[in-house]
This record gives structure tokens, C-alpha cells and sequence, in this order.
């Protein structure tokens, strides 16, 4: 009989979501600080572009959440922890704690990717400007495009809207989610898809951690416009706040739309999918 280790459960809880939270950004950051470089030093386009970014904070997604699903929940996102709160009986005293231990995971997380990639990034960028300012840090238009304040945070309203709506028809046990533990996995693939389909207005933070963290990180390494946008706007506050709003939205939508709706097991109609039995003991 495995003895329970002697920490206090939300101290493990926030443990998780830590080491959760740090795996995401490690995998996020580092390909984005990668591809930057790709483009800037003339290195080989294998280390590709838009997709390669896409498929790296998915897969980011889906380790993070099995790193820290067993003890935590693997929210690894201040939006799904301040959503399950709201609506699916999280306990509202451990929401904090969660969001410090996900911002403080993607803050050491973007500090190891700033050290590993210094040279390539004093390289194309000495003075350390919004040049690569969003290998750590989105900004609106990806930097380039025409697109400022508010449109980018209609575009964090959205896509985290998307996300946190699929998250719950995926985790919802009434819902016939996948089984046999892929939920993290179909997860992650919901962020590529987000990532591709949302990915140019603001770079789909759809995450408060993953931008506030790593923004501290570059803040702290010498970017000193870490808190403003190219047009020299105060942006910071626009991924932390429209994804918060944009996962209370969807999760309000899943529960309108689906989770009230969906019938008593006596009342599930004939579904071509085979009935499996789950075992709970």
C-alpha cells in the first residue's frame, strides 16, 4: 500500500499545475523563439513557420495536461480554472492559488527559454525590442497586421470562448467524451485548431498565464516594452482580461446550449457508437 505523501493537498494541487503549466509554455516559447530565428538568421525553413507553431503549443497542451491532470485537474489556465469555478463546482478558495501557481509555472518556464535562446535572440535582435518581443508575449496582428486593441481582445473573447465550450464537451462524463484518458490529447488538438483557424488577430494567448508569465520573464530580461504593443499601447492587461471573459462565455454556451440538454441515460436515444462498460471501483 502506497503511503500518501505529507503535503497539504493544495499544495500539491498548485505543485501540478506548476509543473503543468511550465511544460506548456517550454514547448510554446521554444518553438516560437526557434522559428524567429529560423526567419531572421537565414536558418533552414525545416525548423518551419505558422503550423510548427500551431503543433507545438498543442502538443504543449496535451503534455502539460497529463503532467498535471491526475493531481490538479490539469487546468494549467487561469480561463479554465475561473470557468470550472463558475460552472462546474470547482471551490472558488483554490482559484488563486491555481492562477499563481499557472503564472509562476510559465514565468520559470519563459525564463529557461530566454536563457537557452540569448544568443540567437541579442543576435537578430540587440536591442531587445518588439522584434521578438512575441516569442514570449503575443501582440496584436501577430506584431504586423492591422490590428489593435480591440480587435484582439474580440479575437481573445472568441477563441477562448471556442476552447473552454470544447473543453467541456469533452470532459462533461454525460457527454460521451473520449475514453481511455485521450481527452488531454483531443485537448491539445483543439488548441491547434484554435491556432490555425484564430491564430493571426492576437496570436491566441487564450490563456492569462501563458502571457502574463512569460511577459514578466521578458520584462525582467531586458525587454523593456514588455508591457505595450508595437503602437506603443498599454496592451498587457488584454490577455489576461478578454480570455477570462471569453471562457465564462463558453462555458455559459456549453451549459445553455448542451449540458442542460442532455437527456437522463434512460432517455439516450440508439447511437451508432458502441455502449462501453466503464468499471468505477
Amino acid at each position: 500500500m502506497t503511503r500518501r505523501p505529507m503535503v497539504p493537498d493544495l499544495l500539491r494541487e498548485m505543485t501540478a499545475e506548476f509543473a503543468g503549466t511550465m511544460i506548456l509554455i517550454l514547448f510554446g516559447c521554444g518553438v516560437v523563439a526557434q522559428v524567429v530565428a529560423g526567419s531572421g538568421l537565414g536558418l533552414p525553413q525545416s525548423l518551419g513557420g505558422h503550423d510548427a507553431i500551431a503543433w507545438a503549443w498543442g502538443i504543449g497542451v496535451t503534455l502539460g495536461v497529463y503532467t498535471s491532470a491526475r493531481i490538479s485537474g490539469g487546468h494549467i489556465n487561469p480561463a479554465v480554472t475561473v470557468a470550472f469555478a463558475a460552472f462546474w463546482g470547482f471551490p472558488w478558495r483554490k482559484v488563486l492559488p491555481y492562477c499563481f501557481a499557472q503564472v509562476l509555472g510559465a514565468f520559470v518556464a519563459a525564463l529557461i527559454v530566454r536563457w537557452n535562446y540569448t544568443e540567437i535572440l541579442h543576435k537578430f535582435d540587440p536591442g531587445l525590442t518588439a522584434k521578438t518581443q512575441f516569442v514570449f508575449s503575443t501582440m496584436p496582428g501577430n506584431g504586423t497586421l492591422p490590428i489593435h486593441t480591440w480587435g484582439a481582445f474580440r479575437d481573445q473573447i472568441i477563441g477562448t470562448a471556442i476552447l473552454l465550450f470544447l473543453v467541456l464537451v469533452l470532459v462533461d462524463p454525460r457527454n460521451a467524451p473520449p475514453l481511455a484518458n485521450l481527452a488531454p490529447l483531443i485537448i491539445g488538438l483543439v488548441v491547434v485548431a484554435i491556432g490555425m483557424a484564430f491564430g493571426s488577430a492576437a496570436g491566441y494567448a487564450i490563456n492569462p498565464a501563458r502571457d502574463l508569465g512569460p511577459r514578466l520573464a521578458q520584462y525582467a530580461t531586458g525587454y523593456g516594452s514588455a508591457w505595450r504593443d508595437q503602437y506603443g499601447h498599454f496592451y498587457f492587461w488584454v490577455p489576461i482580461a478578454a480570455p477570462l471573459i471569453g471562457g465564462l462565455l463558453g462555458a455559459a454556451l456549453y451549459m445553455l446550449l448542451i449540458g442542460r440538454n442532455i437527456p437522463q441515460e434512460e432517455e439516450v436515444p440508439p447511437s451508432l457508437e458502441p455502449t462501453l462498460d466503464q468499471d468505477d471501483s
